[in-house]
């Protein structure tokens, strides 16, 4: 382990002081007319652009009746405007040696270009006319509902992992919109009314609902004005409604059995935390690392190699605005039933608020954050990612560069605390795969 430890610090030593800047003296910050948040990081190390746009709208911003209607215009947006034709959005950028994509959560939509830098206007012109002007024409409503349906289906629904995070955050969430999927229910993708996807575009797609990133080789004066000539014009339109529910403290633990034909059973265990932009959020993620990243991992070690338990563990957390979900997957070997998977976790929980960790598992987990951030700021596409995101998700832009200094201020102390706070029984939700036959099943859907 020291000599791992001696090559990751290494590697931190190198991306932090080449590749990207040391301090926020290379980003300029701008408001368009129309209230549009820019952020400029000028790179000239290769003639490229990286051009990111956040849409503070996800699936937390709907209802019922309208859920998935988020991941709908993630679709709709490369599907016809006033001016480009559906399919023309990615065939133009394409022409021009560019490259795009787009990813929808409870949280956000983003809209992601990478262009040669002499690409810039042309890709601007293009987001100035779906963003002002959009087509939401019924014929293309149809098309897409049927393409993110088979997405649902074949993601959620014929999907058993899929299918236990959607159980989870229905359970766990009695109150709060994050009860439902970013996919959206069935019901309500068969049932949109098109006055209701119109209305969801108008006061979500508000240019001051967005925060535009721009990464690469530009003039930052020169790219301000052609962006405030593009986007600045857009007229602004009335925002939607911001969440103010609150999800109630769980007082209990909450249990939900799936059966569902699969070769072997799983256990999903979530508890509730706080949101991305809390203090303890460094810790948690440090904890993540030091139960489930890598063979050497608690457990790693203790349900896979020593007790023979399971296949694979992994924990996992995401970006929120509001309070999220500290996720462990347990895979099951074959004929492994939950409660002794289930009883190994908690005891090495139970460890980790008892004992604490090693400042050899801290030491450890710190590299490996800090290493793969630094290495995802090696690259435009990952700084106009980060940016974006600490700009959203983590109490500001600024914060990006005092990263290293908030996960060495991580104590084992601290992990114990957040350990017995926010990962107790009280506190938990649990969804467990339990495996049918193929006749056990088709008599289940016969039913």
């Amino acid at each position: 382990m020291r000599d791992a430890l001696i090559v990751a610090t290494a590697l931190l030593s190198l991306f932090a002081t080449v590749g990207w800047a040391t301090d926020e003296s290379e980003i300029q910050e701008y408001e368009l007319s129309n209230g549009m948040k820019i952020l400029l990081w000028p790179d000239d190390t290769i003639p490229n652009l990286a051009l990111y746009t956040f849409w503070k709208v996800g699936s937390r911003n709907e209802y019922p009746g309208t859920t998935g209607m988020a991941h709908f215009f993630e679709h709709m947006m490369f599907n016809g405007s006033k001016n480009y034709e559906p399919g023309e959005f990615d065939r133009t950028m394409e022409a021009a040696g560019g490259a795009n994509n787009a990813y929808t959560s409870k949280n956000v939509t983003v809209y992601t270009d990478w262009i040669p830098a002499m690409a810039l206007e042309i890709t601007l012109d293009l987001e100035r006319d779906r963003i002002g002007f959009l087509k939401v024409d019924p014929e293309v409503v149809e098309s897409e509902r049927g393409v993110v349906y088979s997405e649902r289906r074949r993601s959620l629904e014929d999907d058993n992992h899929g299918l236990m995070w959607e159980q989870l955050y229905a359970a766990a969430y009695m109150a709060h919109p994050y009860s439902w999927p970013v996919l959206g229910w069935r019901s309500d993708i068969e049932n949109w009314r098109q006055e209701d996807l119109e209305e969801f575009f108008r006061v979500w797609y508000s240019p001051n609902n967005a925060v535009l990133v721009l990464c690469g080789a530009f003039d930052a004066d020169s790219a301000f004005a052609l962006l405030e000539s593009k986007l600045g014009s857009l007229p602004l339109r009335a925002k939607g409604v911001e969440i103010r529910t609150k999800e109630p403290a769980q007082s209990g633990e909450r249990r939900v059995e799936l059966r569902k034909e699969a070769g072997l059973g799983s256990v999903l265990i979530g508890f509730h935390i706080p949101e991305t932009s809390h203090d303890d959020i460094r810790a948690i993620e440090l904890l993540d690392l030091i139960l489930s990243e890598g063979e050497s991992s608690r457990l790693y070690r203790r349900l896979v190699d020593q007790d023979e338990l399971a296949l694979r563990v992994d924990c996992d957390t995401d970006n929120n605005f509001d309070p999220g979900m500290f996720e462990i997957l347990v895979q099951s070997r074959e004929s492994i039933e939950g409660p002794p998977i289930e009883a190994a976790v908690y005891e090495e929980l139970a460890r980790v608020a008892g004992e604490g960790v090693s400042d050899a598992e801290l030491e450890k987990a710190r590299n490996m954050l800090l290493t793969d951030f630094y290495r995802e700021m090696a690259t435009i596409s990952g700084r106009a990612d980060a940016l974006g995101s600490f700009e959203l998700f983590h109490g500001g832009w600024r914060e990006l560069f005092n990263i290293s200094d908030r996960y060495e201020a991580v104590t084992s102390e601290d992990l114990q605390r957040v350990t017995r706070q926010y990962l107790n029984a009280n506190n938990r939700t649990v969804v467990t795969l339990i495996p049918t036959d193929t006749t056990e099943a088709g008599d289940r859907d016969a039913r």
